[in-house]
């Protein structure tokens, strides 16, 4: 299958119309081609603004966390002391999982299955692209280079992606915890995860 959404367009020009069948899909698309213009990993370890701040709480709040706040993380070494003690079956991993499932079904009601699969894989794709370059350059920048830890920050950025095109393609609103939660992103930090009432965010 291939991982070009609007090449599988134009090749399928006679089964359907994009705009016309799949409007929600069409500003999928464009989100895609946005990704490469996202400053991501450019500022980790950097202060939080008051702009970020506010998003995270927004996240939080959205997510069913109103008592949690984002917490700055300054460097790799306490990054990586984050995400090692992160519990990946934290209710605030079940409420991720629960929301993307919703999402997906949602979806799946009026978007062919094998349609929507085209589509998020384009977006992980041409995420999975820009997301490791600029890791590189971040990886460079800092002087740091193991490559478990950056394996992880592409997986999670990439799948802040799919999760933010998940929103995008139900119609879904900027202030779903997914859309919040890609804004963290698109500010160029990494949110690493939350840990007991903490958002921890580099």
């Amino acid at each position: 299958m291939t991982n070009n959404f609007d090449e599988n367009n134009d090749q399928d020009d006679d089964d359907f119309d994009l705009e016309e069948d799949y409007p929600t899909l069409l500003q999928v698309s464009r989100f895609a081609s946005l990704l490469k213009t996202t400053k991501w990993f450019s500022h980790i370890g950097e202060d939080l603004n008051s702009q970020l701040v506010k998003n995270s709480r927004q996240y939080l709040e959205a997510l069913g966390f109103p008592d949690s706040y984002p917490a700055q993380v300054d460097d790799w070494a306490d990054a990586i002391h984050c995400l090692e003690t992160n519990d990946w079956n934290s209710p605030a991993w079940e409420a991720e999982e629960q929301l993307t499932a919703s999402l997906i079904t949602e979806a799946l009601e009026f978007i062919e299955e094998d349609v929507l699969e085209v589509a998020l894989t384009n977006i992980t794709s041409k995420a999975s692209t820009h997301i490791t370059a600029a890791i590189e350059q971040a990886s460079i920048r800092w002087a740091f280079n193991d490559d478990e830890i950056l394996r992880a920050a592409m997986g999670q950025a990439v799948q802040a992606c799919y999760q933010a095109a998940l929103v995008i393609a139900v119609g879904g609103e900027e202030d779903h915890p997914f859309a919040l939660k890609f804004s963290l992103y698109e500010k160029g930090h990494w949110p690493l995860g939350i840990a007991g009432n903490t958002l921890n965010i580099f």
